[in-house]
């Protein structure tokens, strides 16, 4: 993962911010925004699971031995 991943993916969230609050200030449907949210948050997410993937990446590679331990408990946490 690359910085340059995590600001694209932030400018993604951004970007559907933006296009929520403009389509709800145009008066779109509930429907339209109720869509526009899920989009939203789904950026989100996607912009948390990057940057944390960044951040973990980053500390494996200052502290080989911080961030293979780190890594090795984020899956026994998925996993259970």
């Amino acid at each position: 993962m690359t910085s340059e991943e995590v600001e694209c993916a932030e400018k993604r969230m951004k970007q559907r911010w933006y296009d929520l609050v403009t389509a709800e200030q145009q008066g779109a449907s509930l429907q339209t925004l109720d869509r526009m949210f899920n989009a939203y948050m789904l950026a989100v997410e996607e912009y948390n699971h990057c940057a944390e993937r960044y951040l973990v990446e980053q500390a494996a590679a200052q502290h080989p031995e911080t961030g293979s331990t780190v890594q090795k408990r984020k899956r026994r946490r998925k996993a259970s």
